[in-house]
């Protein structure tokens, strides 16, 4: 198992971060590797992802809010496909209009089982990864525009 853990400060109050972040089809626009999700079910508690992983492998699962707690947290697991993974991202009030944004991801059962998962490591870098999606969210939620990537997804 895999697992990374980033923050980011971000100026914008923590109801619209959340709400930014709730709405898991705009994750195209700041995640690199995320393909699309489409939000399914009647509650909007489910969501099907395309995910691109290491050597331009297209990898696909489905995923389930197991927590939502307004402003606060967002919590989700996989229930099937290609890949398990499971996340929370907390929204901390920082005061004067700012909003610290803490993501743990955590992904399990790689394509090709542990041989996969040696591939993944040597092909991406996770941590630098989501280091970088978390600017590009901050720029998005900043209003800063998203260059080059917002072009090549929308």
């Amino acid at each position: 198992m895999q697992r990374v853990e980033r923050s980011v400060r971000v100026h914008a109050p923590v109801g619209h971060v959340y709400q930014m972040w709730h709405d898991f089809e705009t994750f195209p626009r700041f995640m690199e590797n995320v393909e699309a999700v489409s939000v399914i079910g009647p509650n909007k508690e489910k969501s099907h992802w395309r995910v691109r992983g290491p050597l331009g492998k297209t990898v696909e699962y489905d995923a389930e809010m197991v927590e939502d707690d307004p402003n606060r947290s967002i919590g989700w697991k996989s229930t099937d496909g290609d890949i398990g993974t499971s996340g929370n991202v907390t929204f901390s009030d920082m005061g004067d209009g700012e909003t610290l944004v803490h993501v743990v991801l955590q992904w399990f059962d790689p394509p090709a089982g542990a041989i996969g998962e040696a591939v993944a490591h040597v092909f991406q870098n996770p941590e630098e990864m989501l280091d970088e999606d978390l600017a590009r969210f901050k720029r998005l939620i900043e209003g800063q525009g998203m260059g080059e990537h917002a072009s090549r997804v929308a």
